[in-house]
């Protein structure tokens, strides 16, 4: 599975990157069939803490899922976002 990371207006440290990747990896045990994955980190303009924005597209065999939460850091949202794909692989399969 190729997994393609963008992040928007910042430069997102190895960290983050390996974080993501991680959790992602994981949901080939969900579904077999995942063909790649693009992830969108981005930081929302508002003026609220809740301002890092992770967007996530499952491309699989005949369908696209997405999922896109908006939390207090990118890691929280990425984590929230891959249970979101989750439960959508779930009731796919």
């Amino acid at each position: 599975m190729n997994v393609n990371i963008q992040s928007v207006h910042f430069d997102a440290d190895r960290k983050l990157i390996d974080f993501i990747n991680d959790k992602i990896g994981k949901l080939n045990h969900f579904h077999d069939s995942i063909i790649d994955t693009n992830v969108i980190l981005k930081l929302d303009r508002s003026s609220s803490t809740d301002n890092k924005v992770a967007e996530i597209k499952l491309h699989i065999a005949g369908n696209d899922l997405f999922a896109k939460r908006q939390c207090t850091t990118f890691e929280e949202a990425a984590d929230t976002a891959v249970e979101a794909l989750k439960r959508q692989l779930k009731k796919q399969k």
